[in-house]
């Protein structure tokens, strides 16, 4: 049984869509898609800096066109989908809940309206590594913080204000190994989003929904959603709530998922799922170099 994922803010790096490009039809896409969100895609996946894609406006628009890209070039059926945070609307359109053009349209949306919430108060998000949750997150709330990914695999992620996130790596919980601040622009997933929240309830109204065609996974706790004004309620919901990405693998690992493929620009969850499921096999797209890999492994694992 195959799931395909797609991962969340963080992941992007200067100019891993440029490889994506030169598939047959990529930049015809992409430019379709640009010009309907008003956002030149090409120019922040192929040319533009660290700091120019850590723009919240910026970065996830450009990661769920980049999800969605390497999901077309894969062209593969899978069992279960599912998206960190962001990855969440690529998740989404996979499943067939919106179209291609209306996902991108609504992460815009998203992506500007979380950037406006994260210019008000300077706020930001850093990984923990290592620790007991049991341990690590009364500690965050002690200081003022908010555990916004769960992730499993021994990491949770930290966001708050730069103040509470610098006394955090002046006090690390007991067992934490490391601090890791996190290419991002805000606190996402707590309070400080709620004008973001608003924005996107009022934009969910243009969207035509249509209910999962595929299992999709949502990561507010795990669950599988039937229908697609569900979906669409959390995505909205999710902006200002925690991610719990480990019960997403919870989830994968009760309907017996033997594959996951992460979606370009993969690697990070990946990365977890390694550690928090044993046996499963797993592939990041990070170019189209590896799809021909990602192709051997759906054979043997999809259609369950």
């Amino acid at each position: 049984m195959l799931v395909l994922v797609a991962p969340g803010q963080g992941a992007q790096t200067p100019g891993f869509l440029t490889p994506w490009l030169d598939l047959p039809g990529a930049a015809d896409r992409i430019a379709a898609w640009s010009d309907a969100i008003g956002l030149d895609l090409a120019h922040y996946g192929t040319r533009a800096d660290a700091d120019e894609i850590r723009d919240t406006a910026v970065a996830q628009p450009l990661l769920v066109a980049a999800g969605l890209l390497s999901a077309a070039a894969l062209d593969a059926s899978p069992s279960v989908v599912a998206g960190h945070s962001v990855g969440e609307i690529t998740a989404a359109a996979l499943a067939g809940v919106i179209d291609d053009e209306a996902a991108l349209r609504f992460v815009r949306t998203r992506g500007i309206g979380m950037a406006e919430a994260a210019a008000v108060t300077e706020t930001g998000m850093a990984a923990l590594l290592g620790g007991d949750p049991d341990v690590t997150i009364p500690h965050l709330e002690k200081l003022g913080l908010t555990a916004a990914n769960v992730n499993g695999g021994g990491q949770i992620v930290a966001a708050g204000t730069a103040a509470q996130i610098a006394a955090l790596e002046a006090d690390k919980p007991e067992g934490v190994r490391r601090v890791v601040a996190l290419k991002v622009a805000g606190a996402f997933h707590t309070h400080h989003m709620a004008p973001a929240v608003e924005k996107l309830r009022a934009a969910v109204g243009d969207l035509t929904v249509s209910d999962p065609t595929v299992r999709y996974v949502s990561n507010a706790d795990g669950h599988t959603v039937a229908t697609g004004t569900e979906v669409i309620a959390r995505l909205v919901g999710q902006v200002a709530n925690p991610v719990r990405w480990d019960l997403c693998m919870e989830t994968f690992q009760s309907l017996g998922v033997t594959a996951l493929v992460e979606l370009s620009p993969g690697g990070t969850l990946t990365g977890l799922a390694k550690r928090a499921l044993p046996g499963v096999k797993t592939l990041a797209l990070k170019t189209p170099d590896d799809l021909d890999t990602a192709r051997a492994l759906i054979s043997e694992h999809a259609g369950a």
